[in-house]
Order: structure tokens, then sequence, then C-alpha cells
């Protein structure tokens, strides 16, 4: 899934372990969001969108993701 989790910490001005350390995971899995090898929980998003004082509907990029589904699969109910 495609997020703005990378951007928004670099502008932020911060590594990605202090990201990690401020909503209690490791590094890697920050690495993992920003490579888009792996989705954030909700209460992870939830918690990224806090510090970077978002939304989570900003932070993960949920109208542009739904738009590439809504191609690739079809239109879903």
């Amino acid at each position: 899934m495609k997020t703005k989790v990378k951007e928004l910490r670099t502008a932020a001005g911060m590594t990605q372990q202090q990201l990690a350390e401020r909503v209690h995971v490791s590094a890697r899995t920050i690495i993992s969001i920003e490579k888009e090898q792996y989705s954030p929980s909700l209460m992870l998003a939830y918690r990224m969108a806090e510090v970077f004082g978002v939304t989570v509907e900003e932070l993960c990029c949920l109208r542009e993701n739904r738009e590439w589904e809504d191609r690739k699969y079809g239109d879903l109910p």
C-alpha cells in the first residue's frame, strides 16, 4: 500500500529509528512500510498520523489506493 510515511518523516527531519520509537515499532517496520512491503495496522497508521498531524486517510493515501484497486479489480460495491 502506498503511504506518505517517508515523505512526512523526512519533512519532519526524523530518522526511521526516531519514528519507530515514537510509535512503538521497530525501524524495520518503518522501512517495510516506506518500501510498500508492509501495510500498517489501523492503530499504527493512527499513531503515525498523530505524530505528523495528518489524518489516516492522508497518511495512507486512501483515495489513491482505492482508485488503484478499482482499476485493478473493477468497481467494488
